[in-house]
């Protein structure tokens, strides 16, 4: 199993706060069955900086701590970048940083509460460039959430999205699990992956996700999700299908 999103990386930003903290997760990681894992420190977001050659300068030295320690876990460089208006200058001055850094991969993380109205924009822009905007966690965005619309647009128009394992598994409410089924259910979802951040509250959940996609939608989905990881990996085009609207479902006699 490959594992797109995490902070596994020690002391760059809230995740794994120590070498010992990022060895567990390596650990928890494993024995999940998880074999590759894509490191994505967050850039830009108020509070961290993370450009390109710190992120490659950590993972090169995790592999070689994870190797010593016989822990069967490959980690790859990625960057989980909040939008903002420069990305695109970054990007050209070499600050930013593609999954895997060989993949035209490119993950984009919104405020929790709303989306930029020049996102669409910038969308397109990065699309021009040759790159593939992920939108990540989207099933966690306010905005999105109340206006599904806008998910369904940015689709549409070229966007890939990565859902939380965390959030089809339930960790984060009822209510966020719904809307993630919902967008898989849409075809408006393209990967899972853990954004694990530590061993404890903010865990892996891979396995349980999947299960909950068995469950609801059947092995064929699960494949789908399995198999977008792993051509992501191998910087080739990920399988999207026909995206659709999001249904709100009414429940009878109130409307």
């Amino acid at each position: 199993m490959i594992d797109i999103h995490s902070h596994i990386l020690p002391g760059v930003d809230d995740g794994a706060q120590t070498i010992d903290d990022a060895i567990a997760m390596a650990h928890a990681a494993a024995s999940e069955g998880i074999t590759k894992i894509i490191a994505t420190p967050h850039h830009k977001n108020g509070n961290y900086e993370n450009p390109k050659q710190k992120i490659l300068q950590h993972v090169d030295h995790l592999n070689a701590v994870l190797k010593e320690r016989n822990i069967p876990l490959t980690v790859l460089p990625g960057q989980e970048v909040r939008i903002y208006g420069d990305i695109l200058k970054d990007y050209e001055n070499g600050e930013l940083l593609t999954l895997t850094n060989e993949s035209p991969y490119f993950f984009i993380e919104f405020p929790s509460n709303h989306v930029p109205r020049y996102a669409e924009q910038l969308l397109f822009d990065i699309q021009m460039k040759g790159l593939v905007p992920i939108i990540v966690h989207p099933e966690r965005n306010a905005e999105i959430s109340e206006n599904p619309e806008l998910l369904y647009q940015f689709v549409k128009r070229g966007a890939l999205t990565q859902l939380t394992a965390a959030s089809v598994a339930g960790y984060f409410g009822k209510k966020i699990k719904k809307f993630a089924l919902q967008t898989i259910e849409a075809n408006l979802a393209h990967f899972i992956a853990s954004d694990a951040h530590n061993i404890t509250n903010r865990a892996f959940h891979m396995r349980e996700a999947y299960q909950v996609i068995k469950k609801e939608f059947g092995a064929g989905m699960v494949y789908f999700f399995h198999e977008n990881a792993e051509l992501l990996v191998e910087g080739k085009n990920v399988d999207r299908q026909q995206p659709e609207r999001i249904k709100k479902k009414k429940f009878l006699g109130l409307f």
